[in-house]
């Protein structure tokens, strides 16, 4: 699919390996100075927070500049963050408070990361193609960030604390070299769709082209009901999700390196949709795919809930994997297709906001059930949450899968 495609995928590898090492290494930092769920939780709410203060203005920013350098710039914050907080813990001087504050921190550039790397893969890819490439780039998430990253961060973490954010450091800096390669990615056009018939090319203010974003995703419903939908799941998947290490290591008595291998287990199910994904795309409809998928969702928070053994909550987690790959391909897919270049970054940015608003939600809800009633209740909320959301959104999803994509006439550009 070209040789910017290639380099955009080498990027994203790389840094998906660091995220991965981190992704265990982590919650067990965090884990090792407090046992507090509310405190634990935390962690993720803070690197997840940026997304509600930040999300939309990133989003105005990626339709207004060069993605690739907006990329690249953001990357390089997130390594001096990642490097300050090794010589914290090499110095003997980081406490929970100082390890929160990084999150926040690292989570903000990453916001930037995202919002503009999301939108490069349909400059780069004809809409015909955006499937497979969202399949591959998927694929290099669950090899890196789920399937080696989480149990290599687990050991490094054993072997010193700041290991395994000296390695995500330079896994993050190596992905700005390799980005950096990308042949172009030209400032996206300021050509106005906004029925309000405002000169989009004389805007310089940020909140009115979030303004304009907002507007068209509003005069949307297909798009509209997708970011309502990934919202409402986020919520319950993440009460849960935000208190695992805890679930995993006192409940399931798995151990820092089990927990590890719930990631490495959701990865290998990510991993056999990999390989499945093309046929699944030709002989089932997308609409069929996403209610079995969300379907397998609400089984999912039931079988956690029940189970008391380690090697179930492995299986649990490879069922997962697989499902919620083809879930994210599809959810990817359908939106890229829907919307417009110049509008890419700050519709991405409101699914974004949707997502991680979702999980910081959630996971304060999860924090605080578990606080009260212990770590199985916050999967007894995820179930009876999203069974009732399912049963909201189950006819939508027809309308969406059934929508004309609007980019069909619209020339991507050629690598």
């Amino acid at each position: 699919m070209g040789r910017d495609f290639r380099w955009l995928l080498a990027s994203s590898w790389t840094s998906n390996v660091g995220d991965g090492v981190a992704l265990a290494a982590a919650p067990l930092l965090i884990a090792s100075m407090t046992s507090s769920p509310i405190l634990v939780a935390s962690g993720a709410i803070l690197q997840f927070l940026p997304w509600l203060v930040f999300g939309l203005h990133a989003g105005a920013i990626a339709d207004r500049f060069d993605r690739r350098r907006l990329v690249m710039v953001a990357n390089a914050a997130r390594a001096v963050v990642l490097l300050a907080l090794c010589a914290f813990l090499v110095t003997g001087m980081a406490n929970i408070w100082i390890v929160l504050a990084s999150a926040f921190l690292y989570g903000t550039a990453e916001v930037f990361v995202d919002t503009a790397g999301s939108t490069l893969l349909p400059m780069l890819l004809k809409p015909a193609d955006l499937g497979l490439g969202n399949a591959r780039l998927q694929a290099g998430f669950l090899v890196a960030n789920q399937f080696a990253g989480p149990p290599l961060g687990a050991f490094l973490f054993a072997a010193g604390h700041a290991w395994p954010f000296l390695l995500e450091a330079v896994c993050v800096s190596l992905a700005v070299v390799l980005i950096s390669r990308i042949a172009r990615t030209p400032v996206p056009p300021r050509d106005s769709i906004d029925a309000t018939g405002a000169d989009a090319a004389a805007r310089t203010k940020v909140h009115t082209d979030i303004a304009e974003g907002l507007r068209w995703l509003w005069r949307n419903p297909p798009v509209r009901m997708l970011v309502v939908i990934i919202l409402l799941f986020n919520v319950t998947w993440a009460a849960p999700w935000g208190v695992l290490v805890l679930y995993a290591t006192e409940h399931l008595h798995m151990g820092a390196v089990g927990y590890g291998m719930l990631t490495t287990a959701s990865a290998t199910g990510g991993l056999l949709a990999t390989l499945s994904f093309g046929w699944l795309e030709r002989h089932v409809s997308f609409a069929t795919m996403m209610r079995v998928c969300l379907s397998l969702e609400v089984v999912m928070h039931l079988a956690f809930a029940l189970t008391t053994q380690g090697w179930i909550a492995l299986l649990i987690m490879f069922v997962f994997g697989f499902y919620a790959f083809v879930w994210g391909t599809i959810s990817t897919t359908v939106r890229q297709r829907l919307v417009p270049h110049e509008l890419q970054g700050r519709v991405s940015s409101v699914n974004s906001v949707g997502v991680f608003g979702g999980m910081v939600i959630g996971q304060a809800l999860g924090g605080v059930i578990a606080q009260a009633w212990g770590l199985t209740a916050p999967w007894w909320f995820a179930f009876a949450g999203a069974a009732l959301t399912l049963l909201f959104v189950w006819r939508p999803i027809s309308q969406i899968v059934s929508a004309r994509p609007v980019l069909d006439d619209v020339q991507a550009n050629e690598p």
